[in-house]
């Protein structure tokens, strides 16, 4: 296959740019780390030292500068960002987890927005960032239950203190938009422009996170064990982890070329098709790898998660011209075919991944996949 990663994505815009990525040890954030340095950027990563073993990022050895650092250290997070100087910001540290949130609310309140802050204010003390990407959650909505996907303009809310830090995370990302990155005073008393980013559930190779569906499932086909599933009732957006990737570098284009009408709030999230229960993703997966055995867990001491979540993606389709490249059988086939390889042949797919969903995106015609 040509290795098409290297190649005119996104227009180049990426090509020789200082990126300073928060979260880049993450699962999320090492794919994101890998594609930028292969179009070319030189990317500073800050984040806690990886907490899994495995670990996706320690198994690709993305070639980036590499700080270990928690981002509610204010002064520590300034001097990394200070020195390095940036041109544009992704932000994806976080404590990423609602069950781990009932546990511990008060490190996902600090983590999440306290966080956000202090990259906000590194940001606003570091005169050459100019675009600003705050990833966030779906489940930043004020959820409803209803069958109807959320728009960008619909309430912030969340249950759970996961949920809810998300939301805090996004008005203080507009909080911030107006008060210290107004786009009525951009190119006269700044030069950055802020957006954030809200995708639905995430799956793909290297993720091993705990209290994670696909996580779970992978490891026990590996050992021959039974994996149980809660909730198969709940409905969610299932997408591949390079789909909202691709979203986030799209607006990033978008800033770093001084487009005010994208410094906003995005959602990238999978077609009707995508939004499917737990226990048909559990189908889904034991057909790719009938190792997979399952049963269902009853018990009334779940804390409460939400049953049904979906995205309305219409802005990003119309403004963006943005579409998944894989439809779900394609999202859930080229996930179970990584976990495979790794825990058959020690094999890690991560790029050549990549490189076909490149591939996929130009057939497609994606724009930013096509000079």
């Amino acid at each position: 296959m040509e290795n098409l990663v290297s190649k005119n994505l996104f227009q180049g815009v990426y090509k020789g740019k200082r990126v300073f990525l928060t979260g880049h040890t993450g699962f999320k954030g090492s794919w994101l780390a890998l594609w930028l340095r292969s179009m070319g950027a030189e990317v500073c990563g800050y984040a806690l030292a990886p907490n899994t073993n495995p670990s996706h990022f320690e198994l690709i050895k993305p070639d980036i500068a590499s700080v270990y650092g928690d981002i509610r250290n204010r002064d520590g997070l300034n001097k990394v960002m200070q020195d390095f100087r940036p041109e544009i910001v992704f932000h994806l540290a976080a404590q990423p987890l609602v069950r781990y949130s009932y546990e511990n609310p008060v490190e996902t309140y600090e983590t999440n927005v306290i966080g956000t802050l202090n990259v906000f204010e590194a940001c606003r003390q570091t005169d050459s960032v100019r675009a600003i990407i705050n990833v966030t959650s779906d489940k930043c909505y004020e959820n409803k239950e209803w069958i109807w996907g959320y728009r960008e303009n619909d309430p912030m809310g969340g249950y759970d203190p996961y949920s809810s830090s998300k939301g805090c995370s996004e008005l203080l990302t507009s909080s911030y938009r107006n008060s210290y990155f107004n786009l009525a005073e951009y190119g006269n008393k700044h030069n950055t422009l802020l957006a954030s980013c809200r995708a639905g559930n995430v799956i793909g190779g290297g993720d091993w996170a705990q209290d994670r569906l696909i996580t779970d499932i992978m490891i026990a086909a590996s050992r021959g064990e039974t994996v149980k599933i809660r909730n198969p009732y709940a409905t969610r957006p299932w997408q591949h982890v390079l789909e909202p990737l691709s979203g986030y570098l799209n607006i990033g284009q978008m800033l770093l070329e001084g487009k005010k009408e994208f410094s906003e709030g995005w959602n990238f999230g999978p077609t009707d098709e995508g939004n499917i229960t737990v226990g048909e993703v559990v189908k889904k997966i034991k057909e790719s790898w009938d190792k997979l055995d399952y049963e269902i867990e009853k018990s009334d001491n779940n804390p409460h998660e939400a049953k049904f979540l979906k995205l309305d993606c219409s802005k990003a389709a119309y403004m963006l011209k943005w579409k998944n490249v894989w439809n779900f059988t394609n999202t859930f086939k080229v996930t179970v075919e990584w976990y495979k390889e790794f825990y058959t042949n020690n094999d890690i797919l991560t790029y050549r991944q990549l490189n076909k969903y490149i591939v996929d995106a130009a057939c497609k015609n994606m724009l930013w996949a096509i000079k």
